[in-house]
């Protein structure tokens, strides 16, 4: 338990813990509303975005300073934007909008080339600011994102499969690692929701189900490569994120929805599983002798909440479990509003040994941005 949780947020995880993920739950154990003191979405939020803000670019594992915005940063972005609008904190909103005024000028070679799928999520995030602020010029970037995207292949990074998936109506960016399932779902439902254009939902409701029927386990699970058979918590929580962002969006209608919600409808069942007595999900999801990693544990925390929230998942199991789980999240903030036991960059290895014995960052975007994500989805 972290030091810095106070006592009755300590006493509320002591006692969410003993009862079990799968036990009969009382109303206190599934309210998603009232929460201890310093323990509620917003408090948390401010605080993580608040920090974000005043962050400077960092540059995942790159030279500094940074050459171009890296994805991790995006996807703090986006949460911090996200959790604004919820919140209606337009304070918040202008200041994140300040952060990204000299992409437009003098740090323009900062914005990232949309010619692969960590690059192009970047178009998230001035979507976001298009639909708070209005202004045009944040929805041309966030176009030019998106329409790349599922455009000829071009550039030094194309490949011989990269003509293939173009031709089948695929993107050219697709490179069927579990990662691009937030990637490439993020600002193709963003470009949706800024647009009103149907096309960008329904071609990213295509892409998830080729992702769904190529890689996921019968379980709902998925391993960090066909040739790694290792259920790696952030690459799953991707998938997690991703299926939820885009069932939040996708039409009633849309003939892949069904499909979609059969792989999220097992993953969710499979994730109640696996969570640990303190709410959380290991490095290895089904590693019991595995650590606490709360990038991962953000994301699937995220999943599950917005399934309570969206109706999806009506047990009342799954809002135990998604209180546990921001519980459980934040108690690994520290004072700054930092997240601890973030896994390092990870690529994948056939070696079981290897991904436990991964570094442990505090501070790490990868952890940062699923808290936000959380706080939104809780308040909305």
């Amino acid at each position: 338990m972290r030091k810095s949780i106070s006592r009755y947020l300590m006493i509320s995880l002591l006692g969410i813990a003993a009862a079990g993920p799968l036990a009969a739950q009382s109303g206190k154990d599934t309210d998603l509303k009232n929460w201890p003191k310093g323990a509620s979405p917003r408090e948390v939020g401010k605080k993580v975005a608040g920090l974000f803000v005043v962050t400077p670019h960092p540059n995942f594992g790159k030279p500094t300073p940074p050459v171009r915005i890296s994805y991790p940063e995006i996807c703090a972005w986006y949460g911090s934007l996200t959790f604004a609008k919820v919140s209606k904190d337009k304070e918040l909103t202008q200041k994140l909008a300040i952060r990204f005024e000299p992409l437009f000028g003098n740090e323009d070679s900062l914005v990232p080339i949309p010619d692969h799928v960590d690059h192009t999520v970047f178009g998230a995030v001035p979507f976001e600011l298009y639909m708070q602020t209005k202004e045009a010029r944040y929805l041309d970037m966030g176009k030019h994102f998106a329409d790349k995207q599922w455009g000829p292949p071009e550039g030094p990074r194309v490949k011989p499969e990269s003509h293939n998936f173009y031709a089948k109506g695929f993107t050219w960016q697709t490179r069927m690692w579990i990662d691009d399932m937030f990637m490439i779902t993020a600002v193709q439902a963003q470009a949706y929701r800024a647009t009103g254009d149907q096309k960008y939902i329904d071609r990213a409701a295509n892409e998830m189900v080729m992702y769904l029927d190529s890689l996921q386990k019968p379980n709902g699970l998925f391993y960090h490569a066909p040739d790694v058979p290792y259920y790696w918590s952030r690459g799953n929580g991707w998938m997690a994120v991703g299926m939820a962002e885009l069932l939040r969006s996708l039409p009633k209608n849309n003939p892949n929805r069904e499909r979609i919600m059969k792989g999220y409808l097992t993953m969710m069942k499979s994730l109640l599983q696996y969570q640990a007595p303190n709410g959380t999900w290991r490095q290895l999801i089904d590693g019991e002798d595995s650590w606490s990693e709360t990038s991962g544990t953000g994301m699937f925390a995220f999943a599950m909440i917005t399934g309570v929230k969206e109706g999806w998942l009506t047990d009342p199991a799954y809002k135990a479990a998604a209180r546990k789980a921001w519980l459980g999240l934040i108690s690994y903030l520290n004072e700054k509003g930092e997240i601890t036991e973030v896994c390092e960059g990870t690529n994948k290895k056939n070696d079981r040994q290897y991904y436990l014995d991964r570094k442990r960052i505090t501070g790490d975007m990868h952890g940062q941005a699923p808290i936000l994500w959380c706080a939104t989805a809780l308040l909305r």
